[in-house]
């Protein structure tokens, strides 16, 4: 066979079984009942059944979605490439507010280093050093943040800085968030990092910044691949989390959760077992 002829059948092949994939888990979606509590966990929510919408409340609301906006800013980094590249941190970026891990202004860091920080520990210091690595100022930055936004259709979302800091328009909805969260969980570079339960910052100078991920679910969750936590006064509690389990993944997102550990546990628990149940039983579990 010729060799352009196998890998057009092995395109048509992927294509296929993508689309069997799709059209599997729209039907479950529309076959599962939607937990009862699910309104009530949290200001805005969304739930995926393996890349598909499953479940919802109000997400497509414009909320704070605090540090879940490092999502997109690492998604733009790891764009760009060059993550081996060296970059001397700010006396900005080393005094933000919020969570840091002890960055120091003049410091030569690498940027694969500062993205790992800047995911599994939420670290500002850290995030706002790669907005800087990557445009030249946080502003040109954000407006990167915007423009590649619309392309990727997030049409409920507007940013104002690139870590997450409550802000007049910062907004974002769960509909992007999780969309976001799916194509970003795409790169192994990513996907990778928020999985990881700690982490170990060195800078050029020898200088140890060890830290631990804010993820708390990462601890005690079987199957729990990531994603992002995020905590600010103004947005509260959010997090997005992706488990795998008897071949099927279901992503949660939540903004200003009740409880959010907790909550979204028993979305991620009542998800699968849904999928395991036989139809009656679980129209049944859903009352």
């Amino acid at each position: 066979m010729r060799r352009p002829l196998r890998r057009g059948l092995v395109l048509l092949g992927c294509v296929a079984a993508l689309l069997s994939a799709t059209a599997r888990a729209q039907t479950l979606a529309q076959t599962l009942p939607m937990p009862a509590v699910l309104p009530r966990v949290a200001d805005a929510v969304q739930v995926d059944l393996d890349g598909q919408p499953l479940w919802s409340a109000t997400a497509h609301a414009a909320l704070r979605p605090a540090s879940l906006t490092k999502i997109l800013t690492a998604l733009l980094v790891i764009e760009r490439g060059e993550l081996d590249a060296r970059t001397i941190i700010s006396p900005r970026a080393a005094k933000i507010a919020g969570t840091r891990i002890g960055l120091r202004a003049g410091e030569r860091v690498r940027v694969d280093a500062l993205l790992t920080a800047a995911l599994v520990r939420s670290a500002n210091d850290a995030c706002l050093a790669l907005a800087e690595w990557h445009s030249g100022s946080e502003a040109r930055f954000v407006a990167t943040m915007n423009a590649r936004a619309r392309e990727l259709g997030l049409h409920d979302s507007h940013f104002d800085n690139a870590c997450g800091l409550d802000a007049p328009t910062h907004r974002a909805s769960a509909a992007d968030l999780a969309r976001l969260a799916q194509l970003a969980m795409t790169r192994p570079a990513f996907a990778e990092r928020v999985r990881l339960r700690e982490g170990l910052l060195v800078t050029e100078g020898g200088r140890r910044l060890p830290y631990t991920s804010t993820n708390a679910m990462l601890e005690f969750y079987p199957g729990l691949l990531g994603v992002k936590t995020g905590h600010t006064q103004k947005a509260g509690d959010c997090l997005i989390v992706l488990a795998e389990r008897d071949g099927h993944r279901v992503l949660a997102v939540l903004l200003n959760a009740r409880n959010r550990w907790w909550d979204a546990t028993s979305l991620l628990d009542y998800t699968f077992a849904q999928l395991q149940a036989p139809a009656g039983d679980a129209r049944a579990a859903a009352r």
